[in-house]
């Protein structure tokens, strides 16, 4: 049996799973997250190591190996750090079998990754970081409205007349919003139209990939946005698209949970060529 942490260090969160691994079966033990806000994220590493372990009944000593993804290359007493678009493809077929694409939508940028059933990274696109498609856009706008960012989704899909947003440019689609309100648009109707703009771009960024068909999987913080969601859903409905888009409470995990996996399949692998000592 091998026991492995996964931690993925995000712009905004850090998410930290353990795994136990044996036979080809697979056991997600212990998990833990928390935004980064101005705090030390290496002392929260720590932190969530600690608690991972301890959720689990287990000593360091106990874990074969740490695995590391996101910003989180620096991290000491890692064992490995994996790319967060491996560990992405990897967490989300983890999440759901049927996935052959992913959308991740981070704190930063957005990216699309075609995926084999194992969870090989096929192909890619992302979004720049300056793109109006990120969790800090969405949160940014959440705060000049004055709503919690856990009332975004639902809010956006009670909209009746959704209100177009055009600039891919995060600080002009923010002036975009603030001449909105100032025209008195309901903030249901603005939350739809940016979702629809973010969408939008998703979309295209999936179909530069040759994503057309099959379920594709949402990881990331905005996976949890209801809006979103139906919003990238009824786009791929209007341009016949024949896809699906999937999410799952533990979405926010997928990184951590790809690394965790990747993590033990490596030290598996240096185990059988008897060269743990490089691990």
């Amino acid at each position: 049996m091998t026991t492995s942490i996964g931690i993925d260090v995000g712009s905004g969160v850090i998410k930290t799973a353990l795994f136990r691994v044996e036979e080809g079966k697979t056991e997600w033990v212990s998990r833990w997250d928390a935004r980064i806000r101005q705090r030390d994220p290496y002392k929260l590493v720590e932190e969530s190591i600690e608690f991972v372990l301890d959720q689990a009944g287990l000593k360091r000593s106990d874990v074969h190996y740490v695995a590391t993804t996101g910003e989180g290359e620096n991290i000491k007493n890692a064992t490995g750090h994996f790319y967060t678009m491996t560990t992405h493809a990897r967490g989300a077929l983890y999440l759901n079998s049927e996935a052959r694409a992913v959308l991740d939508i981070g704190a930063l940028n957005g990216r699309a990754i075609s995926i084999d059933g194992r969870g090989k990274v096929l192909n890619y696109r992302m979004t720049s970081q300056c793109a109006s498609g990120s969790g800090q856009f969405l949160e940014n706008i959440a705060r000049y409205l004055g709503i919690a960012q856990d009332e975004i989704g639902e809010l956006s899909m009670k909209s009746t007349k959704p209100e177009p947003v055009s600039s891919i440019c995060a600080v002009l689609a923010e002036t975009d919003v603030i001449n909105m309100v100032s025209r008195s648009i309901p903030p249901s109707d603005i939350l739809r139209g940016i979702h629809e703009s973010m969408a939008g771009r998703l979309i295209k960024l999936l179909k530069s990939i040759d994503i057309v068909q099959g379920t594709v999987m949402m990881t990331g913080g905005l996976a949890l946005d209801a809006g979103l969601v139906k919003a990238i859903q009824d786009g791929m409905d209007s341009q016949k698209m024949a896809t699906k888009v999937a999410t799952s409470a533990d979405s926010l995990y997928a990184g951590a949970i790809g690394a965790a996996l990747w993590g033990a399949f490596r030290y598996e692998k240096l185990k059988a060529s008897g060269q743990l000592a490089a691990a």
